[in-house]
């Protein structure tokens, strides 16, 4: 799976809260200054040719949906984090959690449990 950039994965948050949408549709969650429907069509296209979107033609014009979830695309994207900045060890990345007391000891000892349980599964 391909990366996104900022402004992809901006564009894919609004398919995955709102589902199925024309390029109209989407400019209307754009605060003034709009992005040029063009720019936006451009954007959604890039999207559909990295495989995060597909679309549906009616007459003219395309009603565009996502075809690879939120939830995959997260788990990808931790992966990707873990990877390049923990030289892909899980342990690294959650001792990094713990020593900035982002994530308590309870939390821990839950997520132990969830790790445990899902392994007997």
């Amino acid at each position: 799976m391909n990366k996104l950039t900022a402004k992809e994965e901006e564009l894919m948050n609004f398919f995955w809260e709102k589902g199925p949408l024309f390029v109209k549709e989407i400019l209307s969650f754009y605060d003034d200054p709009k992005p040029h429907f063009n720019t936006l069509s451009t954007t959604v296209r890039g999207l559909e040719e990295k495989g995060f979107l597909s679309h549906k033609a009616y007459g003219n014009t395309y009603q565009y949906y996502p075809v690879v979830t939120e939830e995959e695309f997260s788990k990808r994207t931790l992966k990707g984090v873990i990877s390049k900045y923990f030289k892909n060890s899980y342990l690294g990345a959650v001792s990094s959690l713990v020593e900035e007391e982002n994530i308590t000891l309870e939390e821990l000892k839950k997520l132990i449990e969830e790790v445990e349980k899902s392994n007997k599964e």
